[in-house]
């Protein structure tokens, strides 16, 4: 018997690989910078493969052997995991990617575009429903997946772990394009005209939302119809103040210092909360001339990472003096290089000619597969906090926020979160230095519902001392030290605590204290070239969690997030 379950185990799992490649296809394809009707065969084709793979590998493991094995001591946990991996990848196969080829189809054959700046939206309109019932089905999938119990064999293991990576990362895709389809159609104006303040945050010199605001755009729809007005540099806004800080906002980020935030335009991202970012710029709008002529529907942060992967999809952009930024460096050229290259006059003028190309060619002569990459990259974009949306309109808001584009400090007890958001206190562009990284470790599941997690969050300054010297001013700060100097808040899990938070480096003694109602840790964190500091706490989510804790941080110039997770010592029991 056991050779024979060997032989069958085998075959399982080249039936299993060979329909998890197929559906791992279908992350590029969402993705995709152009689809084909040659290429939307193939998608065809692997489906079809995908399910015949699967259809295999199920037979085999709900065969009576298979279940007779599933009770067996030592191999009848790995045996059950295996049942359960292929009745998870049939599922996905027969009754999710279909339905996702389907809606691809259903788009080819529309007219998305109508005019060059203007996009047709009623087929947009007519998938958001069946786009997001389509992630809701993979996330299920995905979550009985995770939820299996890890196998011991290695041969298992190893395969269970493959599956797991590309079916996390189908699911990640869809769930962003489908939540860039939930929002694109108010985006743009499906109910009337919108003008948006387009925020463009510098993260090289960060706030807790994302960095300085350096310049501010307009973006106006009306049913599809989209413009891009002139984005004006901050120097524009400073002498219109907006509204009044908080007295908890007063003393974190004024009397505290050691940089005394003035909350105009340029520090307005200092709130962690795109609520409060949005409502100051709505107080300094209001107050100046172009403000005084034009209501102001909602703000969109965007930094130069979202730029860079707009322009990645939509091809390079060639600056007056032949420079071409790409895909790959756009980012790095607004956030460092172009402080070492051109004179301090020229780098707003710079940034704003990137946004406004970049922005207007994104969303003009729409097709699937740019409707498609766009919505993708949205997503994507706001689950990293490079993009962050807040709309006045109550309604509209409330469907911004359920598909993730409003970023918010932690408010959720049933899907917890542990907030670290940084501050410079020292005026320079020294954050472009520091790569930050974090592990998120899962110690137990308690019994009365709360999951205990140890965090550590660690910050270098890649810029070494012997390169100090060599940059301007405007880079390392006044007093050339080269020293990043971050005002750093840690936020508990809503509804939970955090307990044994110890800092290791040059650091102030972390405050217990409150920002808007809520418990918040401050400390002030000097970082010289070279060096680095680590901060560790304990995190306990509330008895009312659901899901496993994520960190949610001030975003860096690159995508990756430098978030490690391992979930692996217990699964968090799900309850209504």
């Amino acid at each position: 018997m056991s050779w024979r379950l060997y032989q069958q185990a085998r075959s399982v799992k080249e039936y299993e690989s060979r329909a998890v490649s197929s559906l791992s296809s279908l992350s590029s394809v969402v993705k995709a910078d152009g689809i084909s009707q040659s290429e939307f065969s193939k998608l065809e084709e692997k489906i079809s493969s995908a399910q015949m793979n699967t259809r295999k590998a199920k037979a085999i493991t709900h065969g009576r052997l298979w279940d007779f094995a599933a009770v067996l001591p030592l191999v009848g946990d790995d045996i059950a995991t295996v049942q359960g991996m292929t009745d998870v990848v049939s599922d996905v196969a027969e009754n999710v990617v279909p339905r996702l080829a389907d809606v691809i189809h259903t788009l080819q054959n529309s007219t998305l575009s109508a005019g060059d700046a203007t996009i047709n939206l009623s087929p947009i309109l007519a998938s958001q429903k069946e786009m997001s019932s389509i992630s809701v089905a993979l996330n299920r999938q995905t979550e009985k997946y995770d939820n299996l119990a890890t196998p011991r064999l290695t041969p298992i293991k190893t395969a269970y772990l493959s599956g797991q990576s590309s079916l996390s990362s189908v699911k990640d895709s869809v769930t962003s394009l489908a939540d860039g389809f939930r929002i694109l159609p108010e985006f743009l104006g499906a109910q009337g005209a919108r003008t948006y303040a387009v925020m463009a945050m510098t993260t090289s010199e960060a706030r807790s939302s994302g960095g300085l605001i350096g310049s501010v755009g307009e973006m106006h729809t009306n049913k599809g119809a989209i413009s891009i007005g002139d984005f004006r540099s901050n120097k524009d806004y400073l002498s219109y103040k907006g509204g009044t800080p908080t007295s908890d906002e007063s003393r974190l980020f004024t009397a505290w210092g050691p940089l005394k935030m003035s909350f105009d335009i340029r520090d307005s991202a200092v709130y962690p909360d795109t609520a409060r970012v949005a409502e100051a710029m709505k107080g300094i709008w209001k107050n100046t001339p172009w403000g005084t002529q034009e209501d102001l529907d909602g703000v969109i942060l965007v930094d130069p990472v979202v730029l860079q992967q707009l322009i990645a999809a939509t091809g390079n952009v060639t600056l007056p003096d032949g420079r071409v930024l790409t895909g790959s460096n756009t980012a790095e050229f607004l956030l460092n290089t172009v402080y070492i290259d051109y004179p301090v006059a020229q780098q707003d003028q710079l940034f704003e000619l990137v946004a406004e190309r970049t922005l207007s060619s994104a969303f003009s002569d729409m097709t699937v597969s740019k409707l498609m990459t766009i919505g993708t990259i949205m997503g994507s974009m706001a689950q990293g906090r490079h993009m962050s949306v807040f709309v006045f309109d109550s309604a509209i808001q409330k469907a911004v926020a359920a598909a993730g584009f409003t970023a918010s400090s932690p408010d959720s007890e049933k899907n917890p979160s542990v907030g670290v958001y940084i501050t410079q206190q020292s005026p320079s562009k020294m954050d472009w230095y520091v790569h930050r990284t974090s592990t998120v470790v899962r110690l137990s599941c308690n019994t009365d519902g709360s999951q205990t997690y140890q965090v550590t969050y660690r910050m270098k300054n890649t810029l070494s001392s012997d390169k100090v010297a060599d940059l301007p001013s405007y880079i390392t700060g006044s007093t050339r030290s080269g020293n990043a100097v971050e005002k750093t808040l840690v936020y508990p899990p809503s509804g939970g605590s955090i307990r044994d938070l110890t800092i290791d480096g040059d650091a102030t003694s972390p405050k217990n204290t409150t920002l808007n109602g809520k418990k918040v840790y401050a400390s002030v964190i000097t970082i010289p070239p070279g060096g680095e500091a680590t901060i560790s706490f304990t995190a306990v989510t509330s008895v009312k969690s659901v899901t496993d804790l994520r960190m949610d941080q001030t975003p860096m110039g690159w995508v990756d997030q430098g978030i490690t997770y391992d979930m692996s010592v217990c699964t968090v029991e799900k309850r209504s």
